[in-house]
This record gives structure tokens, sequence and C-alpha cells, in this order.
């Protein structure tokens, strides 16, 4: 694993960067997640195989750093994206987010699409408003949500079945969980949604079928965002379908500019 400094936080940012022929893909994982846990196993298809692949776990999940006077902040997170990316001199990546990562990524094209050939959103957070994992973590205070919020959280996503982000979960800083959430689901002007409308390069969204129908598709379609269907999956789609996920990421690649 890779390890990336960020000498004003005094911490370390960890990666995976697997060799390959470029440009590369880069991927961010949801809140609560980790690229090195959701993603490997997509890269492995004959597809993507052969092509560099970096997986970046954010400040506070996964292997990174959690400092705890971060403030954890989705714009912040973007910032330091776009910083790795100069840092490994990656240019006309296809950057992929699922869920939080998502609207990071939407974020991070904004503050530097040069660098952002493509853009794959899995379900990304388009709007403010709480969501699925984002609404429990905020109902409580940071506070309430370290002391006991946390722990008890992971046991329910467990005993709910979910294994794979149980452990994800479970590796996540409590405050790093709290104020990205609180973060994701802030107002903002502009939106995730309105950033991703203005953004030039070629964008595609991508939706679980199990989560459709939604009136967001023929929104984003109007915004010249290229809407695709994951068949057999709900949000956590590169784990209930990595093959068919590889797949539509790969599509994404090689569209034209």
């Amino acid at each position: 694993m890779n390890a990336y400094r960020i000498e004003q936080l005094d911490c370390i940012l960890r990666y995976h960067d697997l060799p390959g022929a470029d440009p590369a893909f880069v991927f961010l994982h949801g809140l609560g997640s980790a690229s090195s846990s959701y993603f490997p196993r997509a890269i492995a298809h004959p597809r993507l195989r052969g092509r560099r692949a970096v997986f970046v776990d954010l400040i506070g999940f996964g292997y990174s750093d959690a400092p705890i006077d971060f403030d954890y902040a989705m714009e912040t997170q973007a910032s330091i994206v776009v910083d790795l990316l100069a840092s490994l001199a990656i240019s006309n990546c296809t950057l992929v987010g699922h869920s939080m990562g998502g609207s990071v990524a939407t974020l991070a094209a904004a503050a530097d699409p040069t660098r952002i050939g493509r853009l794959v959103i899995a379900e990304g957070n388009l709007d403010p408003g709480p969501g699925a994992v984002s609404g429990p973590v905020t109902s409580m205070t940071e506070e309430a949500y370290i002391a006991s919020g946390h722990a008890r959280f992971v046991e329910q996503i467990r005993a709910a079945g979910f294994l794979d982000y149980a452990g994800t979960l479970q590796a996540s800083h409590p405050i790093a969980l709290h104020r990205s959430a609180v973060s994701l689901i802030a107002s903002r002007s502009p939106t995730y949604r309105e950033h991703l409308a203005c953004l030039t390069m070629p964008r595609t969204y991508v939706y679980g079928d199990r989560n459709l129908p939604t009136p967001d598709v023929d929104r984003l379609t109007a915004d010249g965002v290229l809407i695709r269907v994951l068949t057999g999956s709900g949000h956590d789609m590169m784990v209930d379908n990595p093959d068919g996920f590889a797949e539509i990421v790969a599509e994404a690649a090689e569209t034209a500019a």
C-alpha cells in the first residue's frame, strides 16, 4: 500500500496504485466504506485488467489516518484527491466515485477538470438531505455518536447482513464518519447536481436496478449525463454485481470526449 503525506494535517492518506497502462482509473469509496475493500474485484475484470488503477482510502476511512482536528468536509476531501492526482502525475483519468465518493469526485472534477477525462458516479449524492446511512448518523450529536452511536450502528449493519460494509464501517473513525455525514448532506451552492450539470467531460451516472424508478434519470439525462443501470444490484453495486459494474466503468472510459 502507498502513502501520501498531507503536511498541513500531519497525517497519511493511503492508497493502492496498481501498475498498468494509462490513462488510469481512480476509485473513491462511499461513507463508511474503503476503496481498498470495495473495488478490487471490479478491476480484475478482463475489460479493466492491465490498466493502472488507484484505490483511494479517504482521510478517516479504510487504512488512512483519521486526524481529530480535520473538518472532514467534502470540499476538503476533494482538494486532497486533486493534490494526490497531481503528485502522481495522473491526467485524463476515469474518476469513479460511489455514494459519498461520487460527491467528492464531482467536487474534484469541478476543482481541476484538467486531470479528469471522464467521470463515473455510482449513486452519488446529488442534493442536500439525509440518506440511509447519513440520516441515522446525523440524527445524533457528534458526542453521542462517538460515545455509543458508532458501535451500535456497526452492530445494526452487521445484524442486517451487510457484513462487508460492517467491516469497513467498523474500521472508520467515528469522528470521521459523523463529520463526513454532516458535510455530505449539508446545503451548499452550487449543489453536487449543479456542479455535475456544468462539467464538460463525459459523465456517467450509474443506478442499481433495485433503486429505480426515480425522476432523477430524466433530470440527469437533460443535463447531458449518460445513465447506466446495473442489473441485480442495489446501492452497493460493485459488491452485488462486480462484473457488471466493471463493464459499465469500461464503457464509460471508452466514451468519446
